[in-house]
């Protein structure tokens, strides 16, 4: 798909708005030694992303899913912050974005309450008008039922809106919704990983980011 005019823009995350590795790596490491479990830092950075509960479910039994994501979100809910920080020149390129008229919103797998914490945490809550992410619940729970749901929302009706995320599922949830995306190259994705779906662009840094969005502002 090519380049147009965009006015909204839906944002992941982990690992594009925040370097949150530190707190989400510590928190797998801690809920798969409840099972007896110790995959190295390679197997817990492909969690870098997707949603809990499809990442328990490849090391896990089924009946131990819903039980791993509760002890990693007591624990996340404590030390998820620990060693983490927001990209240097967020805070400024949200604060351009919105002057030029984007409407600005997060599409993220985390869940809601989760990513509300964070974001407020960081003072980058109040940037957008709307955040989107995933249940409590299995309800809403893929990166492509997010951002469906972030479309759909009234501030996004009628605006032609782009998904900026770093991992393969950010690319193919902005996919299955008719949206193009833009690769954070910075973030989290494996080499070739990004570039394996074409996404109209790959941001080697937040300011590169910042700089191709303002130039195809609709």
């Amino acid at each position: 798909m090519r380049a147009m005019g965009y006015d909204a823009v839906l944002f992941d995350l982990d690992g594009t708005l925040v370097h949150t590795a530190p707190g989400i790596l510590a928190s797998f490491r801690h809920a798969f030694l409840q099972f007896g479990l110790a995959p190295d830092d390679a197997q817990l950075k492909r969690y870098l992303g997707p949603p809990l509960r499809d990442s328990f479910a490849e090391l896990l039994r089924p009946e131990e899913v819903e039980k791993a994501v509760d002890i990693y979100r007591a624990y996340y809910a404590v030390h998820g912050q620990d060693g983490c920080h927001v990209y240097a020149g967020v805070p400024e390129m949200l604060a351009r974005l919105r002057a030029a008229g984007y409407v600005l919103c997060v599409a993220t797998s985390k869940a809601r309450p989760v990513a509300e914490r964070v974001l407020r945490g960081y003072g980058l809550l109040e940037a957008f008008d709307y955040l989107g992410g995933a249940s409590l619940d299995a309800s809403l729970d893929t990166k492509e039922a997010v951002i469906r749901h972030v479309l759909a929302q009234p501030c996004v009706q009628g605006r032609r809106a782009v998904m900026v995320g770093d991992r393969d599922n950010d690319m193919q949830g902005a996919a299955a919704c008719g949206i193009n995306a833009l690769g954070a190259r910075y973030g989290y994705a494996a080499a070739g990983e990004l570039e394996a779906f074409a996404p109209l662009y790959l941001a080697a840094d937040v300011p590169g980011l910042e700089a191709w969005l303002l130039a195809n502002k609709a």
